[in-house]
């Protein structure tokens, strides 16, 4: 990582954050803390991995964003709205970067390797992303909600819950990210087939832990579940793209 890279990094992480206060909206997104942690997050990812890996999780952030506040005063009036109206805390910007940034990271360490990390950051990202949409625009417009370990029918909103509506907007939530790190040529197109699969089959399983898991130890909370998710995500995506070059 050269001392360039971070003063650039820095520089464009200013001018974001400045450019995020002038709208008016910084709050709403995020809050104080998670601000400042976000703008560490921003820095490491543009100083290790370039503009296509920091523009990859501002793209999941916006869209994360936008899609916690569909129909937000309905989520609220039925006690199912995201704590602070949505606006993401530092224990939100790592729980849902901790794996990508591992991943951009250990690209610096071991630039042999920072194909398969690149392919890993961004299924993370796309799992996270395809977990968000789900559950968000799952809570607004299912009408549907079954409890993936039982498929017991349930209120949409519901820990652990599932519906048609919210499992197809995952899916292009998973596609959005990945397409867009194809189209940067962060990844290579042949890994958009590897990196959608394992969001998905990431999110699903998270499903499961939410249900399962989620309260039965203090620290076993959804930010960690989420954690866990983008670790996931990351893992699939790199063994799926490994095994799809194997078969080729």
């Amino acid at each position: 990582m050269q001392s360039s890279h971070v003063l650039e990094a820095l520089a464009v992480n200013a001018v974001a954050l400045a450019l995020l206060f002038a709208t008016g909206k910084a709050t709403r997104i995020l809050t104080q803390a998670g601000l400042l942690h976000a703008f560490i997050l921003g820095t490491t990812l543009w100083s290790t991995l370039g503009w296509q890996a920091w523009s990859t999780a501002m793209l999941f952030l916006i869209s994360g964003s936008v899609v916690t506040k569909v129909k937000m005063a309905d989520k609220l009036a039925q006690g199912i709205a995201e704590k602070r109206h949505g606006a993401r805390g530092p224990e939100n910007v790592w729980g849902s970067a901790a794996a990508g940034t591992a991943c951009a990271l250990a690209a610096v360490a071991y630039p042999q390797h920072a194909p398969l990390l690149k392919i890993g950051f961004t299924a993370s990202f796309a799992a996270k992303l395809c977990d968000t949409a789900a559950t968000e625009l799952g809570k607004a417009y299912g009408r549907r909600a079954y409890l993936v370990t039982t498929l017991r029918r349930v209120r949409p909103g519901t820990v652990g819950a599932v519906s048609l509506e919210g499992t197809a907007a995952g899916a292009a939530g998973a596609a959005l990210i990945t397409l867009y790190a194809v189209a940067t040529a962060l990844v290579p197109r042949g890994a958009a087939l590897p990196c959608l699969a394992a969001a998905v089959a990431a999110a699903h399983a998270e499903s499961v832990l939410n249900a399962t898991l989620q309260g039965r130890a203090r620290w076993l909370t959804g930010e960690v579940i989420n954690a866990v998710l983008t670790v996931l995500g990351a893992a699939l995506g790199v063994a799926l793209w490994l095994l799809q070059q194997r078969r080729s």
